[in-house]
């Protein structure tokens, strides 16, 4: 309810694409920021001009009715069953399988084993942080927090390679392993969540098992759904019916995995990997491929500009103690170390002799944003003591990944790319 009236899920969907289109002019006629970057800073900015209207005019109220706004969304609901899916699907369109199966042992152990290591180095390190500045938080929530931003977003990631050079191959491993992190972090992420607020001692055997049925089940469903929609986008030449089933596929294919106990997530990026190549290749003709990535390319960019523009504005419903603030700065370099670890150790692992280059790893390592899907998951915690804080930690460190780590990793790249040149000569 703001200012006396009440808001329906339709009113709260038009307020956000209005802010979002607004923002997105902006960015596009003055700032020229890359979208991901313009609408982290725009978000931020508008949520930290909301604070100081309401300090320098008390009768305002602007921060108690946007609060009322953002309790008035389920974010459960809206993000877990909803936005997910269509990011995952959309950004899995755009990843050459050929290519991917170069990469397929990396992608294979980085976006499992790697994101097991990160989230419990990111986990056990923020709980030493979370009590070194005052904050008592239990172990599960923390490591709840390292599932959550362990894994890179997709979208994130191709936005940036698509701006540096890197090759065919080291580009389809990154969106690839960032596309695979993010199914594989979001069934961690339920299992260490459910096992928070169940109350009961965390398992590993039980959550392995758990993750085995669910990510198995995913890829298994994720296959039967895909090529059920590639024979059938074969059989025909309409691309409107064509773009139908794709979207029939997201929507069909995860509200059918809830009651298979399969993750959805995973479901969707393998559905997607089967359309967006199998699919096109072989089952379409050039206007509806057209058609279909304009469509989904516009559905993820609406997607990812609410979920910016949300984490901005949730800025305001986080209480304002500078413990949070120190705690999410401090946060940065535990995320980025992990991430370091969890890349670093396990391709030294799958390949002993390999030499890597410079090249390969600073692009897995610094090009790994996180971004929309880490936003989401964060914003779809339930209220709670841990709430504020993971938010508040998570708000920091995509704010930093995005702006820092994506306004650079071009230049960062030319550098690495140059040097390297220069040795080899």
């Amino acid at each position: 309810m703001i200012g006396g009236l009440a808001l329906t899920p339709f009113d709260a969907a038009a307020i956000l694409i209005a802010l979002a289109a607004v923002l997105g002019y902006v960015n596009y006629r003055f700032l020229k920021l890359p979208s991901s970057i313009g609408l982290t800073v725009m978000g931020a900015i508008a949520s930290l001009l909301v604070v100081a209207i309401d300090r320098v005019l008390p009768g305002a109220d602007f921060s108690n009715d946007i609060v009322r706004f953002i309790e008035g969304i389920d974010f459960h609901t809206t993000l877990m069953d909803g936005m997910l899916s269509f990011l995952l699907f959309a950004g899995a369109l755009h990843v050459d399988w050929h290519e991917l199966q170069r990469g397929r042992w990396p992608i294979i152990v980085l976006s499992t084993i790697g994101v097991a290591l990160s989230t419990a180095l990111v986990g056990g390190g923020f709980l030493l942080l979370a009590r070194a500045v005052g904050f008592e938080l239990p172990p599960i929530w923390c490591f709840v927090f390292g599932a959550l931003i362990s894994p890179t977003d997709p979208v994130s990631v191709m936005g940036v390679l698509k701006r540096a050079v890197v090759s065919p191959t080291l580009e389809a491993t990154v969106a690839g392993e960032s596309l695979f992190n993010d199914g594989v972090g979001v069934v961690i992420f339920t299992i260490l969540l459910a096992s928070a607020l169940s109350g009961q001692a965390f398992s590993v055997g039980h959550a392995a098992e758990l993750f085995a049925v669910e990510a198995g089940g995913g890829v298994v469903l994720g296959l039967v759904i895909g090529w059920i929609a590639f024979r059938m986008m074969r059989s025909i030449d309409d691309y409107k019916v064509e773009v139908l089933i794709s979207l029939a596929v997201v929507m069909g294919g995860y509200a059918i995995a809830r009651p298979l106990h399969a993750s959805g997530p995973v479901a969707m990026a393998v559905a997607g990997l089967i359309i967006g190549n199998a699919g096109v290749a072989h089952a379409m003709s050039a206007t509806t491929r057209d058609y279909l990535h304009k469509f989904w390319d516009l559905i993820d960019d609406i997607l990812n500009t609410v979920l910016f523009l949300l984490i901005g504005l949730e800025v305001v419903t986080i209480p304002g103690d500078l413990r949070l603030v120190v705690l999410g700065v401090a946060a940065i370099p535990l995320a980025l170390a992990a991430r370091a670890l969890s890349v670093l150790l396990p391709l030294r692992a799958i390949r002993p002799t390999h030499r890597y280059g410079l090249v390969a790893p600073v692009t897995l390592i610094w090009g790994g944003l996180r971004g929309g899907i880490s936003i989401a998951l964060a914003l779809g915690l339930p209220d709670g003591p841990a709430r504020s804080v993971i938010l508040a930690a998570t708000y920091v460190v995509v704010l930093f990944s995005v702006i820092v780590q994506g306004g650079t990793i071009k230049r960062v790249l030319q550098r690495l790319n140059t040097t390297e040149a220069e040795i080899d000569t």
